[in-house]
C-alpha cells in the first residue's frame, strides 16, 4: 500500500499537466489585417458680405422689430416703430471645395447686443435663415444665404446704437 499515495500522486500530477497542455486549449483564430483609411478635405470656406441691421427704430413701448432674411422686410410690433434708415438681413457667402452636402448652423439663443458706450442691452433671437438648412452644393462655387431675426426692444430704451455679434457656419454632416 505503500505505492498508493506514489501512484495517486503521479495522478494528480498527470491530471495538472494535462489540463495545462496547449495541445488541449480551445484554438485560437488566425490573425487578419485590415486597412485604416481617411480622406481629409479643406473645410467650406465661409466670409460675412452684409451685418444684420435692423435700421432706425424709435419707441414708445417695449416691442419687436423683426428682419425676413428672404423678404428683406422689416417688421414691428408694440411700441416699436420703424423710423428710416435701411434694414437688411446678414448676408454670408460660402465655398464648398467639394460636391457635398452642407448643413448652414445658424444661432439657437439669444444674442445681446449693447448700447456703444454705455451698459444698456437688448436680445436677438428667433434666427431665420432663407432657404433649408441642408444644401446640396457643388464644388468651388459660391453659394450665398441669408440670416435674419427678431430684435426685443424695451420700453424707454436709450438712445444709440447697439453692437452684437452671433456665429454661423457651414459644416459636413
Amino acid at each position: 500500500m505503500s505505492g498508493l499515495p506514489l501512484f495517486r500522486g503521479l495522478l494528480l500530477g498527470l491530471a495538472a499537466l494535462v489540463a495545462w497542455s496547449p495541445a488541449l486549449a480551445a484554438p485560437v483564430a488566425p490573425n487578419t489585417n485590415a486597412t485604416g483609411t481617411a480622406t481629409i478635405t479643406n473645410p467650406a470656406s465661409l466670409r460675412k458680405l452684409n451685418d444684420l441691421n435692423f435700421g432706425n427704430l424709435s419707441v414708445t413701448t417695449a416691442g419687436t422689430a423683426t428682419v425676413n432674411p428672404t423678404t428683406e422686410a422689416l417688421t414691428t410690433s408694440g411700441g416699436v416703430i420703424a423710423a428710416g434708415g435701411l434694414a437688411y438681413s446678414a448676408l454670408f457667402e460660402a465655398v464648398s471645395p467639394v460636391k457635398n452636402v452642407v448643413i448652414i448652423r445658424i444661432p439657437k439663443t439669444a444674442t445681446t447686443v449693447t448700447r456703444v458706450g454705455g451698459t444698456e442691452t437688448m436680445t436677438v433671437d428667433n434666427w431665420t435663415l432663407s432657404g433649408n438648412s441642408n444644401r446640396n452644393v457643388v464644388a468651388k462655387e459660391p453659394f450665398q444665404f441669408n440670416v435674419g431675426g427678431t430684435l426685443y426692444v424695451n420700453a424707454n430704451q436709450v438712445e444709440g446704437l447697439y453692437v452684437g455679434t452671433f456665429t454661423v457656419d457651414v459644416q459636413y454632416p
